[in-house]
Formats: C-alpha cells, structure tokens, sequence
C-alpha cells in the first residue's frame, strides 16, 4: 500500500504536465498542510511516514513551517512512537480519545481505556508536541450531563490546545444501528445531545477557547490549519483509496477497494472518478462549510464570486425564514448565533439554491 501510496503522489505530479487529468496543485503553489487521517495511521512506521513525506517534498513545493498532522490512536501512542514521528517530520498530533470515562469507551467499542487516554496525553506533551487535538464524542446513551462536564473540565485542566466534539451519531447498516434495533443498545436521546453541546460550548467559551468551527475549539494560535483550509473552499489533493481531491472547480475521489487501488498503482494509472461542479453546486458548498465556521457567510464574497442577485436571494432567506435568534448579520457576515449552532444544517439548507 505505501508503494502505491507514493506512486500515486508521482503520478497526480506528472498531471501537471498532462493537459488531459485535472490539475489540483500547479507546480507553483506551495502545500501547506499535509495530514495523515483516515483508518489508522499510527500503525505506520517513522520510516513510511518518511518516506511519503519526501515522496511529497521531491514532487510538491512544501511550504516553510507546513503543518503536518499524524492522527493517532491511545493505545498506539508511545515514548519511541513519539519520537520517531518528531524525527520523520511531524508536528501536530490528532488523538482519537473519545472519553476519559471507562464506561463510555467500552460502550463505543474503543481499544484503549480511560487510563490510557490521560497517559496518552502526558507522553505527547512530555515528548514536546505542543500542537495537538483530542477528540470527545457526547450524547452517548447513559452518558450523564455531569459526566460530560467532567470529560471537557479534564480536557481543560489538562491544557489541550484544541478540542474536537462531536455528537454520536448512528449510520445506517453499521453493527451499533443493528444493536439498536433489536433493543441490545440504547438508541441516542437528541435532545441530550443538544443540552451537552450547549454545554461544552459556555464551557469552552469560559476556558479561553475559540468556537472557530461548530465542532472545533482553540486556545489562541491552535486553530488546525489543514482542517481550516477546506471550510475556507482552498483547493486540496487526496491520496489512497477513497480520497477526495478539490481545485474550485472540479471534485475527484479515488475508488474505494484496496485490492483495486493497489492494482490500479501497479499499472501506472489512479482509479478515480471526477465531477464537474455546477454553479449551484459551488454557492451551496460555500453556504454549508462557511455557515459552520466563526467567520460566517461573507455576502460581500457571494456578490463577487456569483452576482448581486445571488446575494439578495440569500439576504431575502434570511429576513423572512430564519429566527432572529438563530443568526447575527454583522455588515456582509451572516453569523451563527449558539442556538443556531444547533440547527446548522437545517438553515443551511434553507439557504441553498
């Protein structure tokens, strides 16, 4: 798989040479992010890590001082991981905590335990990564609200740059919705969910956190550059199997199976599909990723990216079917107020073409 990883880097390099494959990157643009996500990338060696980051470097211009993040599991994490990884050029570390409570962890199937998920974070610390994210999940059945509370005072009183939140959600056809169905687990509670992301919200707040994204929060100066980058719409290149890549115009994913991909690599050429984005396309992903960020919805921007009319209909939408409490219009932004945080994409939604 890395093999193929690495060629698959050489050959999305060579497309700029080839008027016939969409360009992502120009040769002349700078990566400025580079993030190990997806499965688990902890399970890989410093020396494949290396190696895909010079694969990266030999056929990409690397920005100075490039954020690159590792996510990483608890249980993965140790002193001579930590280590390695400083050496192979990572600088940002994503953990996959969930919890600091043993009940919840073992509910949601985790490999590590609560012991685990506060030793994870000494070592990291103690190893000098002072830009790191935990993520917490709420709204877990028999999670209480005091619970909750106690997992994100932890977080705080542990000094952790960044926070990422999600609500548990329950997909369809996964193992955890046929558990549901047969009454083996609790089905989730909304509107618990809603009362512990209001939560979390006054706490970070209070803590000295920015709400830069709905489920992001950062001390100053922690913001996760990479993740900041696609809600901003900038431009972004996917490798392996299921990655997605972005330029404004055009949206690329790669095919799913490993075998596949792996095979594909073997023979020189990416199995991927491409779409063409329409106009409507464009405005309603600027609508959905911009609403959830601090910055809000820029008018001015949609006025000159796709016309006046366009931002009248929007400005229209927004008088005459979104509660006042749900928004702040502050000159050209349209703002999510903290109940608006709570029905995101519902008025997103409203707001599509």
């Amino acid at each position: 798989m890395i093999n193929s990883i690495i060629r698959e880097i050489e050959i999305r390099s060579s497309f700029l040479q080839n008027e016939n494959e969409p360009t992502i990157i120009s040769k002349n643009e700078m990566i400025e992010t580079i993030y190990f996500g997806g499965g688990t990338p902890s399970l890989l060696s410093s020396n494949e890590i290396l190696s895909i980051i010079s694969s990266i470097k030999q056929n990409y211009k690397i920005a100075p001082g490039a954020e690159i993040t590792l996510e990483a599991n608890p249980d993965d994490i140790t002193v001579e991981k930590l280590n390695e990884w400083k050496l192979a050029g990572i600088n940002r570390l994503s953990i996959g905590v969930q919890s600091f409570i043993e009940r919840d962890l073992k509910w949601m199937n985790r490999a590590h335990d609560a012991a685990q998920a506060l030793i994870c974070i000494q070592l990291v610390v103690e190893a000098g990564f002072d830009n790191f994210s935990i993520d917490l999940i709420f709204g877990t059945p028999g999670l209480s609200d005091t619970e909750w509370k106690e997992n994100v005072q932890r977080t705080i009183e542990l000094n952790v740059p960044h926070l990422a939140c999600y609500a548990l959600t329950v997909e369809p056809k996964t193992a955890l919705q046929k558990m549901i169905a047969l009454k083996k687990k609790k089905d989730i509670n909304t509107d618990a969910q809603a009362a512990q992301y209001s939560m979390l919200m006054q706490m970070m707040r209070d803590a000295g956190y920015k709400h830069y994204e709905i489920s992001n929060f950062a001390k100053p100066g922690f913001r996760s550059r990479h993740n900041s980058s696609y809600w901003q719409g900038k431009k972004y290149i996917g490798i392996g199997p299921s990655a997605h890549s972005y330029n404004g115009k055009i949206r690329m994913w790669n095919k799913s199976n490993n075998s596949l991909y792996i095979k594909f690599l073997q023979n020189n050429t990416i199995p991927y599909e491409k779409e063409i984005l329409s106009d409507t396309q464009k405005i309603n992903e600027y609508v959905m990723i911009s609403l959830r960020t601090i910055e809000g919805i820029d008018l001015q921007f949609i006025e000159k990216k796709f016309s006046e009319n366009e931002r009248r209909r929007i400005e229209n939408i927004i008088e005459k079917k979104v509660e006042r409490k749900m928004i702040v219009v502050n000159g050209d932004k349209i703002i999510l107020t903290d109940d608006g945080k709570l029905f995101a994409d519902r008025i997103a939604v409203k707001l599509f073409v």
